[in-house]
């Protein structure tokens, strides 16, 4: 197991690279970057002032000395891997900050966001599941799956303009607040008030990113209990006088699991990074989704960079988590020895 880890970690590598390769070679491709912007910006300007709208090449070479872009191609693309091994991830080209201070002061709406709605549909999907499995053919079974399959067919931002409407100040109630994670006198709260406060401001927007995966992770659920209840092993543990319960928990939860433990990277990365820029936006939440978004449109390379980079190394690291948690789950699985 510990030469798998290894190994893992070491393939770990050329693939940071490979994804920082094609971001970089995109990003030269892509029209408009800031040396373009500042140039446009800057003959506005002197047209605006009477001073004609002519750089020479002494102001062009000196833009473009002051965004890296003087150095060959190699040259920039070697300084950015070397830095990036170190976690140095440059200044942002808009807001003259240090990128990964910028990125950490908006981790605390991505993680929350991501990490609750992770773990609500989970704990809620999952028990879910089971039920509608167990019941199969039932009116509940029926029931849910009509209201679990509405909520999958409703997309989350219009969900969340419904919340608000309904919900946030819009024209019925206003129970939730519209933006932020806190109140504003969150500091003055005790820390039983400060957790149901953040809570509070979580409501809607979970609500909003839970109800996609949600239902996916519900029906998959269902469906891999369905398959293993009717399976010989289980026949032969009814027979031998085992109760439901014990069936049921002891023997097919365990195998059921193992087709949930294999989608969890891409729902942990997804509950992270995917569709939470409307959300954020929706819910004026300032988090990962909107920089990398507004860093996007900006032409803020290192942000972009850095973006891309967290994003692969998360999502590489969750991946060997659950492979750890595949052997947890089902120890027959030996990564890495030969098969007796």
């Amino acid at each position: 197991m510990t030469r798998y880890i290894l190994t893992r970690l070491a393939l770990m590598v050329p693939t940071l690279l490979g994804v920082l390769v094609a971001t970089f070679v995109l990003i030269q491709f892509v029209p408009g970057g800031p040396v373009e912007q500042a140039i446009a910006e800057l003959r506005l300007r002197m047209e605006s002032s009477g001073h004609g709208g002519d750089l020479d090449a002494v102001q062009i070479e000196a833009i473009k000395k002051q965004y890296g872009f003087d150095k060959p191609p190699l040259e920039r693309f070697w300084l950015t891997v070397s830095s990036f091994a170190r976690f140095d991830f440059g200044t942002s080209f808009q807001s003259n900050k240090d990128v990964w201070t910028l990125i950490k002061s908006k981790l605390p709406v991505s993680i929350s966001l991501g990490l609750w709605s992770f773990l609500a549909a989970y704990l809620l999907a999952i028990p879910l599941g089971v039920a509608k499995a167990v019941r199969e053919g039932s009116r509940f079974d029926a029931l849910s799956s009509l209201a679990v399959l509405l909520g999958f067919a409703l997309p989350g931002f219009v969900l969340g303009v419904v919340l608000i409407v309904l919900f946030s100040g819009g024209s019925f109630l206003e129970w939730f607040p519209l933006r932020g994670l806190t109140s504003d006198n969150w500091e003055e709260l005790s820390w039983p008030a400060r957790i149901v406060d953040y809570f509070w401001h979580l409501a809607l927007p979970l609500t909003c990113l839970t109800i996609g995966s949600f239902a996916t992770l519900t029906m998959l659920t269902k469906n891999t209990f369905i398959e293993e209840i009717r399976k010989q092993y289980v026949l032969v543990a009814r027979a031998k006088g085992l109760t439901e319960r014990t069936v049921l928990y002891k023997h097919v939860f365990r195998n059921a699991l193992l087709p949930i433990v294999t989608g969890l990277p891409a729902a942990l990365v997804a509950a992270f990074f995917g569709g939470a820029l409307l959300i954020e936006t929706l819910f004026s939440l300032d988090g990962l989704g909107l920089l990398s978004y507004e860093s996007i449109i900006r032409r803020d390379y290192p942000v972009v960079l850095a973006s891309v980079y967290l994003l692969a190394l998360i999502g590489l690291a969750i991946k060997l988590l659950a492979d750890l948690l595949y052997v947890l789950v089902d120890p027959r699985v030996q990564f890495g020895q030969a098969a007796q």
